[in-house]
């Protein structure tokens, strides 16, 4: 269960650039509700809840929910009963005292029940975003806000809800003042807005604040991994380790803990000191000072105490996942919500400070990338006429997707070798969230009328593909790079191969948002399918060619200072590709057709068919006029 929560709110502390993250503090991540998980018994210890109906129920298709009239929170125990010997001394009348032994029952009550007033307590309650929520508009989306319910107070943060999303970020908190026991129970809805009509319930949960309160886990406020005083990771308890842990021992009627030096005794047990020295904390001046008292030792025990004689598992900082569900849809699941709560006494001081969860935001990247050249791609059209094969080949690429941000180069018509000449720059804007690694963007809907956000890995997708005049363009293959794991180029064409790709994980990778820039060629690939049996079919990478492109990633403040053009544009203009003569559009360059086409191919054919001719013309002109040459010849003599 020990999963990072990797949402994009503040839940997650920061996750560092590095590769080594062991430094940073994790949070517990349940998969489902707090009180479900089996080491904490449903925090059912001392009370349990029935529901007290009206009535009597005569007809099977009548609902419970109708003759409900309030809950009663108590708890049976059937034991048996163990007799002890009680001595009982009466006065008789005579002035004589009696004593008689008699078998009293033993009764059970149980120790350390909660106190029979009302108590004040204030609740900070979390809300990290929903998962999967159930779709309520007519578009496939809803536009879910959060309302909470607990007794007769009720807050609906209508203000910040979010727009057609199913998996809605929400980073919000709130607090509030309740009173135990007449304000236990914690509802929270997520409800669907609309413009026209009335809002729609998605889901709900309730949550019994009183069971957690008052159970052994500490389920008040989750035990941190560490004790800082400082810094994001702030110890937010009011009570520290060590005024938690002699709280505890006070309930179990156990001897308070035993400092020695690097160990604390509790229970009979011996804790000793982590070697990492846990025992030191960083002040805002970075001056590391050893806690006094030894507020390391005490976490520690705290984080073992169901090794303890009569201890239990304590609920660490956590975030728990609970299952929405609404009364029109009885059984079936609407999403998930996570979340966590945090409750302390009024009467004792305040935390000083609140975790911040709001979402955070992406930063704004701008990509160059230029494509310089293309080499062995492979040759896809076969000329009717002289059955050369060529490629009129061009390059597209997008990190968004096609039809949203897709650019291409211009054609490089009829190469003959797959070497493609382009000196072509595409230029890509986007919003990257670090948190999450997504690039974030949003897309229109509905004629205009609203957009939905559309998160996808920050992965720059490069195609080559053959230009046909009259038919659909041929695609090629294509080479997918991720901007976090990018493959390192080749410097030379020729150790540019398919192992590039062929073995994920085991070939060297960069960090463009770390590199910042870096050129070479990439291959590309495309997938064929092999039939290895009757019903058996693998995909298998086939190389289609090489691409040489430089890739420059900028932060948009970076940008705007030096702006670049888009293709050969200006600023920063490119040079013209010097492509060879042979590279033309043959509807357009009829001499170059001649010339290239048919003189290269058929120049001797041409030249032998132009001398036949020529020798056909003077045969036709010597036989035409050869009659006449005679006749004058005849005559004349005569």
């Amino acid at each position: 269960m020990d999963d990072d929560l990797n949402d994009g709110s503040g839940v997650i502390k920061d996750r560092d650039e590095c590769d080594d993250n062991s430094h940073i503090v994790r949070i517990k991540y349940y998969p489902v509700e707090l009180e479900n998980v089996p080491e904490y018994g449903g925090f059912k210890r001392w009370f349990q809840m029935f529901k007290l109906y009206r009535g009597k129920k005569v007809d099977d298709d009548e609902e419970d929910s109708n003759r409900l009239s309030g809950l009663f929170k108590g708890n049976f125990c059937i034991y048996k009963i163990a007799a002890e010997q009680v001595i009982e001394r009466q006065n008789s009348g005579d002035g004589v005292l009696a004593v008689e032994e008699k078998d009293m029952p033993k009764l059970k009550l149980a120790y350390g029940l909660p106190i029979h007033r009302p108590i004040d307590i204030r609740i900070i309650v979390y809300i990290v975003r929903c998962l999967d929520l159930h779709p309520v508009d007519f578009n496939g989306m809803a536009d879910p806000y959060i309302v909470l319910h607990c007794g007769k107070q009720k807050i609906v943060d209508k203000e910040h809800k979010i727009n057609n999303q199913l998996n809605p970020v929400f980073g919000r908190s709130f607090e509030m003042d309740v009173t135990f026991p007449m304000e236990s129970l914690l509802k929270i809805q997520i409800w669907d807005y609309d413009t026209l009509s009335a809002d729609d319930l998605i889901g709900e949960t309730t949550i019994d604040l009183e069971d957690r309160y008052f159970a052994p886990n500490q389920a008040r406020c989750g035990i941190q991994e560490k004790y800082e005083i400082f810094g994001y990771n702030v110890w937010r308890n009011p009570l520290k380790p060590s005024q938690i842990l002699d709280g505890l021992c006070t309930d179990l009627k156990m001897e308070m803990p035993k400092y020695i030096e690097n160990s604390v005794v509790v229970g009979g047990l011996t804790f000793e000191a982590d070697e990492s020295g846990g025992g030191y904390v960083e002040n805002e001046l970075g001056e590391r000072k050893l806690l006094i008292p030894n507020e390391h030792l005490a976490l520690k025990v705290l984080k073992n105490w169901q090794t303890v004689p009569g201890g239990c598992h304590l609920v660490p900082e956590y975030v728990e996942t609970r299952t929405l569900f609404c009364d029109e849809r009885p059984g079936v699941e609407q999403g998930k919500l996570e979340m966590w709560i945090d409750m302390f006494p009024k009467d004792s001081p305040m935390p000083s400070n609140v975790v911040d969860i709001t979402p955070r935001q992406p930063k704004s990247y701008e990509l160059r990338c230029i494509i310089w050249n293309t080499d062995e791609v492979t040759l896809d059209d076969t000329n009717v006429l002289t059955g050369e094969r060529s490629s009129d080949i061009f390059v597209k690429g997008y990190i968004k997707g096609v039809g949203e941000d897709d650019q291409q180069t211009d054609v490089h018509y009829r190469s003959l070798t797959g070497e493609g000449n382009f000196n072509w720059r595409f230029v890509y804007r986007f919003d990257y969230l670090k948190a999450e690694d997504k690039i974030v963007f949003k897309k229109s809907m509905m004629l205009g009328m609203s957009e939905i956000e559309f998160k996808t890995p920050p992965n720059l997708t490069l195609q080559v593909w053959d230009a046909d005049l009259v038919s659909a363009d041929d695609f090629l293959g294509s080479i997918t790079l991720n901007l976090n794991k990018l493959v390192k180029p080749a410097k030379d064409v020729r150790k540019c191969s398919l192992k590039m790709v062929e073995k994920e994980g085991k070939v060297p990778t960069l960090n463009l948002f770390k590199n910042k820039r870096c050129k070479g060629w990439w291959p590309v690939v495309a997938r064929e399918k092999e039939e290895e049996g009757e019903n058996d079919k693998t995909e298998k990478l086939i190389l289609k060619g090489k691409v040489e492109a430089e890739l420059h990633l900028l932060t948009v403040e970076e940008a705007d200072k030096n702006p670049v053009g888009i293709a050969r544009e200006d600023p920063e203009k490119l040079p013209d590709p010097k492509r060879p003569d042979s590279s033309f559009l043959w509807i357009f360059n009829p001499l170059k057709s001649i010339r290239y086409i048919l003189w290269k191919n058929y120049k001797w054919y041409i030249i032998t068919f132009l001398v036949v001719l020529a020798l056909a013309i003077l045969v036709a002109v010597f036989v035409y006029h050869l009659p006449n040459y005679l006749a004058r010849r005849v005559f004349y003599s005569a």
